[in-house]
């Protein structure tokens, strides 16, 4: 018998666990907390020394100005971190983070995570897309209120939260989001996006049966008309 003949000699290698895999559990430096609906994670002004990341359920991001007005800046799902802003020197937290729906997170204190930066490369790998990804999201999310209408800020929301874009399936939104959270998100009344919600269900682009579904075609809205950004002519260049 050869060598090539041996038993298990060409098995192929087992796949390796995804980078996350160890946030499943509570260790050194990670623990798994569970969140019910309306429970906060972490509030304004607290110290910020740790990063998270959500393995289920939805949560939001809200920020309380000086004069005691609350806003919605952004809203969490399954995969994402958030509170990195510790990684970068951040004493106190900036926003509240608080759970939506009933949720998973693991909270990574900001040492561990500096360990894992450094000694686990796919783990590293996949916290730097993050971290690209949502500055990407940032400057989209920037553009988009500078120079879209509120119409079609709210269809580019509704295709987000639905997970159009992604690499996962669309699916459902949860019909705990209201109107009035998702006038603070793009920066318009309640009204309007009453307005434009019904519009927008009159047209197909999306239907309600226990939650807001959004059907693809209300890409066609986001997509026709995209603003035209100007950008510096090279030097020479006529």
């Amino acid at each position: 018998m050869t060598s090539r003949d041996r038993p298990g000699r060409n098995k192929p290698k087992p796949a390796a666990p995804p980078p996350t895999s160890f946030l499943a559990q509570n260790d050194q430096g990670r623990t798994i907390g569970r969140y019910r609906k309306d429970q906060i994670v972490f509030s304004q002004g607290d110290p910020a020394d740790a990063v998270f990341y959500v393995q289920k359920g939805k949560l939001k991001i809200t920020v309380v100005s000086e004069r005691g007005k609350e806003a919605v800046a952004a809203l969490l799902g399954p995969d994402e971190f958030f509170g990195e802003a510790c990684m970068a020197g951040q004493a106190l937290r900036l926003v509240t983070v608080s759970a939506m729906t009933d949720a998973v997170v693991a909270r990574i204190e900001k040492a561990e995570m500096v360990r894992l930066i450094r000694e686990q490369p796919a783990f590293s790998e996949m916290f730097m897309t993050h971290i690209l990804n949502r500055t990407i999201r940032v400057e989209a999310d920037l553009i988009d209120q500078l120079f879209n209408s509120s119409e079609r800020r709210l269809a580019r929301l509704l295709l987000l939260l639905a997970n159009y874009g992604s690499e996962g399936k669309p699916e459902p939104i949860i019909a705990k989001i209201s109107q009035e959270t998702l006038a603070e998100m793009i920066g318009t009344t309640r009204s309007r996006v009453s307005f434009f919600m019904n519009r927008f269900r009159k047209l197909g682009f999306i239907s309600y049966n226990g939650h807001i579904e959004v059907h693809k075609s209300l890409l066609n809205l986001v997509l026709h008309e995209q603003p035209h950004i100007k950008t510096a002519a090279r030097p020479g260049s006529a």
